[in-house]
């Protein structure tokens, strides 16, 4: 870890900066004027707009100690705030992704660009506050938009810290996520009891079952919704991916896959955004294509739930 603490800091004032002239767009429109059509939601608790995809990080930002794989994440985290971006999402747990999305945003010197968020795993209640500002300087932010309790792990103690810090102005907003289906039934009771502002959670066109309780819920309670593993881990794209879409497709604003598989998910009345994670400029572009045009209508996307499990 020393190691690769000393040659993030050569990079910093030497190849970073030449990465940032070789990124002038990062605060431009993206090409088509992207933030005329931009797809946002408001966060409930205040009211801010925040574009309707996100970018996570798990495994495609753990490459500390590879220049070159660093220096491939900082063009992605360029084409994504170029399609629109700003919500980035990791986590402790993700390796050395806080310490390579620091070396991103340095390069590319976009941190009062970035929605900041992270998360607190720890079993520990009482670290709160000693994780956080370890992430934070990992990250080179004045601090967070968004903690989160990640996967309820010492929820009551982290969620009491948090309710502090966000009084003490050190976190705008707060939250907890799950990314696995047996929580459903304990994050439910959380959201019904706590003041939260943001809860994560896994749902796409396979997984559905949120759709029955968690996100009605989120809609009441006026808490803004967090997508993880839109795609299932890649699954959908292994499934669909070699096929064309279906002609029909493009009534619901789709032009590709990434856009079927967003869509979908971003057209719910209450999802905020959708975390996607990729290690593929390419691959960004197509995503955050799906924050422009026209979105499903509820026809649309019942049609697209049936393809799916048809398929």
């Amino acid at each position: 870890m020393a190691n690769g603490f000393s040659r993030r800091q050569f990079l910093y004032g030497a190849g970073a900066s030449m990465l940032a002239l070789r990124a002038p767009s990062v605060f431009a429109s993206a090409p088509g004027n992207v933030e005329e059509s931009l797809v946002t939601r408001a966060i409930p608790s205040s009211g801010e707009q925040i574009p309707a995809i996100g970018m996570g990080t798990w495994q495609t930002f753990d490459v500390d100690g590879d220049a070159a794989a660093m220096d491939q994440r900082v063009a992605v985290l360029k084409a994504f705030f170029d399609g629109g971006g700003t919500v980035v999402d990791s986590s402790p747990m993700y390796g050395s992704s806080d310490e390579v999305m620091g070396y991103a945003l340095e390069a590319l010197q976009a941190r009062q660009r970035v929605f900041a968020a992270t998360k607190i795993w720890t079993g520990d209640e009482s670290a709160t506050r000693r994780q956080a500002e370890t992430s934070r300087e990992k990250w080179g932010i004045e601090r967070f938009d968004l903690l989160q309790v990640h996967n309820l792990l010492g929820w009551r103690g982290h969620l009491e810290t948090l309710r502090e810090m966000k009084a003490n102005g050190e976190v705008r907003y707060i939250g907890i996520t799950t990314s696995h289906g047996r929580q459903h039934a304990d994050l439910a009771g959380i959201m019904e009891s706590q003041p939260l502002d943001f809860v994560q959670l896994t749902y796409n066109l396979i997984d559905r079952e949120v759709e029955d309780r968690l996100l009605p819920l989120a809609r009441e309670r006026g808490i803004a919704v967090l997508v993880n593993r839109p795609f299932r881990g890649g699954a959908l794209f292994r499934r669909f991916g070699g096929e064309p879409l279906p002609p029909w497709a493009q009534d619901a604003g789709c032009h590709n896959w990434a856009e079927f598989f967003l869509k979908y998910i971003i057209s719910h009345p209450a999802v905020t955004c959708a975390i996607q994670a990729t290690s593929k400029v390419s691959h960004m572009v197509q995503n955050t294509g799906a924050m422009t045009g026209r979105l499903p209508d509820e026809a649309q996307r019942q049609r697209m739930a049936r393809f799916v499990s048809a398929g």
